[in-house]
């Protein structure tokens, strides 16, 4: 197929928009004589729509902000002037402390549905979707503003359930459009006096301590227990194969993933066991085995739930409990 449009039949135009958020996920809008609008614009003849973001950046706000992931692209058919429109959305930030500091003249930073609430129809479809693309790890697939049969984002809930008991969806539509959901493997290991092992991570929150493990590779076929082994072996550098099944935890936030945790009993570490602890900087700081008392202040409530609950289900020899945010 040739790339080369013809006289005859014009090609689209092509621009990129960027959702420049601050780290109180603040969206920047862009006013001009024409009114409001994401930043971005209009792609060159020799550009991807990558560098034509990162020049309208530069050039209309000062901004050098790294471009980051595709988030939505939304298809317009041809207006008065004969030619389609091809809008890629793109994410840019959280922006660093230098860069996010005072909006750059001619912008404002306002909270998602303020800036819905300001911007035209089109652009306000286009941030709503690509946000939900952001917030599930997925992305949309716009028509004039609408997200589709199938797009993975986006989608309002309520009409993807009624699309799919209408059977209106072919199989890879209903694949992509159903809801997803994130899993993890963690194992609760205990010292002699009863003190429980936790991890310090190097990244994201550090103020806030976790049950060694992590996710589940589930796209190479991994399983949670064979998750939860090489978690600590990565982590701690400990090979040891997780007891039973303590609990299976589910958390949900709206437009967001649910997230399902896997908890093990690692059963009791001798002091030898702990000497061995060997940490993977790159993943963890430090760890510490703390009285059960003492989680309140180290970690948020709904794992502080999830370990009251494995550490009575452990004593009781009960289980393994179904928990929703920690409760049984």
């Amino acid at each position: 197929m040739s790339e080369r449009p013809s006289p005859a039949r014009p090609a689209p135009v092509v621009a990129a928009a960027g959702i420049v958020l601050d780290a109180r996920g603040r969206v920047l809008v862009r006013t001009t004589a024409s009114g409001t609008d994401l930043p971005g614009g209009a792609v060159g003849d020799t550009e991807t729509p990558e560098q034509g973001l990162a020049r309208g950046l530069r050039e209309q706000l000062g901004l050098t902000a790294p471009v980051g992931r595709l988030l939505a692209v939304d298809s317009r058919p041809p207006g008065p002037l004969g030619r389609s429109l091809i809008v890629h959305v793109h994410l840019v930030g959280p922006l660093p402390p230098q860069e996010g500091g005072p909006a750059p003249a001619g912008t404002r930073r306002l909270r998602p549905q303020e800036a819905c609430a300001v911007l035209p129809p089109r652009v306000a479809a286009r941030l709503r979707a690509g946000l939900a693309a952001l917030h599930t790890g997925s992305f949309a697939h716009l028509v004039d503003g609408v997200p589709q049969p199938g797009s993975p984002a986006g989608l309002d809930p309520a009409r993807r359930a009624a699309l799919e008991h209408a059977g209106a969806l072919d199989a890879a539509s209903h694949r992509a459009s159903r809801p997803k959901a994130l899993t993890a493997a963690s194992v609760v290991f205990t010292a002699g006096d009863g003190g429980i092992l936790l991890v310090q991570p190097a990244y994201g929150r550090t103020d806030r301590w976790n049950l060694p493990g992590g996710g589940i590779d589930s796209d190479i076929g991994e399983i949670p227990r064979a998750a939860a082994r090489r978690e600590v072996r990565e982590e701690l550098g400990l090979d040891l194969a997780p007891g039973r099944l303590l609990a299976v935890n589910w958390s949900h936030k709206p437009g967001r993933p649910a997230r399902i945790r896997f908890l093990y009993d690692g059963g009791v570490l001798d002091a030898p066991t702990l000497a061995r602890i060997r940490l993977d900087p790159a993943e963890l700081l430090q760890w510490r085995t703390v009285p059960r008392e003492e989680l309140r202040t180290l970690v948020k409530g709904v794992l502080r739930r999830q370990i009251t609950a494995c550490l009575e289900a452990r004593a009781r020899g009960t289980g393994p409990l179904e928990l929703h945010e920690g409760r049984p």
